[in-house]
């Protein structure tokens, strides 16, 4: 059991604000294992490494990683007054989204479930 009022526990939590550069992107239609594949290339790497690996792989997740790298790169110069030379790769991650659910007939009037998975991708970045 948590100690303390629910608004004292809330208001704790709401403390501790990460205040580094980060961008999200929600519900991208990529399962999270081929989106990973791309993220695990980046992670740790200096911006200007990072948009180079991801402009030339040839995965369909790191087009949907260039624009959300580049995104949190804007984040960074214009919310928090960064220069852009020494910004990396802090964290990088993908989370688990909803699943549509769709319908494949088969022979013999029997259907297979088709799952369509969605990801929520998230990218951190920081200074040196």
């Amino acid at each position: 059991m948590a100690k303390g009022h629910r608004s004292q526990i809330k208001r704790e939590r709401n403390e501790v604000k990460d205040t580094r550069p980060s961008a999200k992107l929600s519900y991208a239609r990529v399962s999270v294992q081929k989106a990973c594949f791309v993220l695990d290339a980046i992670r740790g790497k200096d911006v200007e490494t990072a948009l180079a690996t991801v402009t030339y792989n040839p995965r369909y997740a790191s087009s949907l990683v260039k624009k959300l790298l580049e995104s949190a790169i804007a984040n960074a110069e214009n919310n928090n007054g960064m220069k852009r030379e020494n910004l990396y790769v802090a964290e990088c991650y993908a989370n688990k989204g909803p699943t549509m659910k769709r319908i494949r007939p088969r022979a013999q009037g029997r259907a297979y479930r088709i799952e369509k998975r969605m990801s929520h991708i998230t990218i951190v970045l920081d200074e040196k």
